[in-house]
């Protein structure tokens, strides 16, 4: 079979530019209203993307800052999508740092179940500084601590999932019998961090389980991802640097005993589009005479831990000396070793870094008409640059119906993006293979397995 190109949407409220939720081109839809996201999940589904992304954010704002996504819980929201769509993924992001468990996994299994096996669980450390507070701590959890949990928490999530068969149900009512009880056990799993008995209270879903996406880019993180991930969410602003990563996974991937094919490399691309390269460009200008200095200063304040930027000059040159060590930021290390290195490198001044960081946030911004737009996505897909996108429109719905109505038939005709759905899982889209069904009794040594071999790695 011909590899083809995978496509998400990044759905956030009004569209990924700070000024987006001013934009006349963007939904006026309340950013609680659900009709606003089931508005774009449906434009994507019949574009025939492979699913819808939702990230998430521990803190609310402060200091008056301006907050225009995030306002409703992922996994709630995601299942009311699932309600209006049919066939679409559903990937929703979930702290393994602040989350339980038992919870989690039930809830996930749940949108498994509710969906028909369209789900997807983000699994993030959660970066946010101050997000800890949110959570009864009295500080935020460091950046190696974090991965160290994850690790235990998947394996504890994922040796749940494995404890309540489905086909434990046998709802005889004939015979008067609801449950194969043999096949149920409980996981008994204790880790360093993460306890939990079992059994789940929700048999295994109809994926088996729920898809693995990771977005984390340090070192911990990409090691975590090339084990445990299925799609992996990446930021890279250049094909170079999308190409290395790229390689990297895959081969520490084959590491662990996986094909390079069990994982599929999602960069995000925020494209502005236009009849004209010019009119293209004029709609990054016009969403950046909608924001503010004070609103992107305080998102590279959070981007960076938290550290004050207000005394550095706006139109010089950026040095080394106006960031902190990003080696000792606990909060998004990789992404903040990014900004710093590509500020450097392209002689960036802070008023320069905060508008390119308005819109893409690090990931590949492009400006241009439909066709250069989907000679960009083939040129990265065919270069060994990525699997597909995660699309991010600056504006939704405007451009997002740009992207769907212009760029996805010109994919289409180069033979890189299917016509129709061929699956009715997020599995399915993703090409992945199909989950043996759970084992009975297997889930007590898998789990002690499992997690014997996080804690090391």
């Amino acid at each position: 079979m011909t590899r083809q190109l995978h496509l998400n949407l990044f759905l956030m409220s009004r569209g990924h530019h700070e000024g987006a939720w001013r934009h006349p081109g963007a939904n006026p839809k309340a950013l609680t209203d659900l009709d606003l996201y089931v508005d774009a999940a449906r434009i994507a589904e019949a574009a025939k993307f492979d699913a819808v992304f939702l990230a998430d954010s521990l803190v609310g704002p402060e200091n008056g800052q301006v907050i225009s996504s995030g306002m409703l819980e992922p996994l709630v929201l995601l299942t009311a999508l699932a309600l209006k769509t049919e066939r679409i993924g559903l990937i929703g992001t979930a702290s393994t740092t602040y989350s339980q468990a038992y919870t989690l996994a039930r809830q996930f299994a749940s949108l498994d179940h509710i969906s028909k096996g369209r789900a997807g669980w983000n699994i993030v450390t959660s970066w946010a500084p101050r997000a800890g507070a949110n959570y009864g701590r009295s500080e935020d959890v460091e950046h190696g601590d974090r991965y160290r949990i994850a690790e235990e928490f998947v394996a504890a999530v994922d040796a749940l999932w494995r404890s309540f068969p489905a086909s434990a149900i046998l709802d005889d009512a004939a015979a008067g019998q609801f449950l194969d009880a043999a096949q149920i056990r409980p996981v008994d799993f204790n880790g360093s961090h993460i306890r939990t008995r079992g059994p789940l209270n929700v048999p295994s879903s109809p994926q088996g389980r729920p898809l693995y996406v990771q977005a984390g880019q340090s070192e911990a993180g990409r090691a975590f991802a090339a084990k445990r991930a299925e799609a992996i969410f990446t930021a890279h602003g250049s094909r170079e640097s999308a190409q290395a990563f790229y390689a990297d996974i895959k081969g520490q991937a084959q590491q662990w005993g996986r094909r390079p094919e069990d994982i599929v490399i999602l960069p995000g691309i925020s494209a502005a589009i236009g009849s004209t390269t010019y009119e293209a460009q004029q709609v990054w200008e016009e969403l950046d005479s909608l924001t503010s200095i004070e609103v992107g200063l305080g998102r590279l304040s959070a981007r960076f831990g938290g550290h004050d930027f207000s005394g550095v000059a706006l139109d010089r040159k950026l040095t080394r000396d106006d960031f902190p060590d990003p080696n000792l930021v606990e909060a998004s290390r990789s992404r903040v070793i990014g900004y710093v290195d590509t500020s450097l490198r392209e002689g960036l001044s802070l008023r320069q870094l905060l508008k390119r960081l308005a819109g893409a946030r690090g990931h590949l911004a492009v400006a241009g008409t439909p066709e250069q737009v989907a000679d960009t996505i083939e040129d990265w897909f065919r270069s060994g640059a990525a699997d597909g996108f995660n699309v991010m429109p600056p504006v939704i719905n405007q451009q997002f119906e740009l992207f769907t109505s212009e760029v996805v038939p010109i994919l289409r005709k180069r033979g890189l993006f299917r016509h129709e759905y061929e699956s009715h899982t997020l599995r399915g889209h993703f090409g992945l293979e199909e989950l043996a069904p759970a084992q009975a009794g297997a889930q007590p040594a898998a789990a002690a397995l499992a997690a014997s071999e996080l804690v090391q790695a």
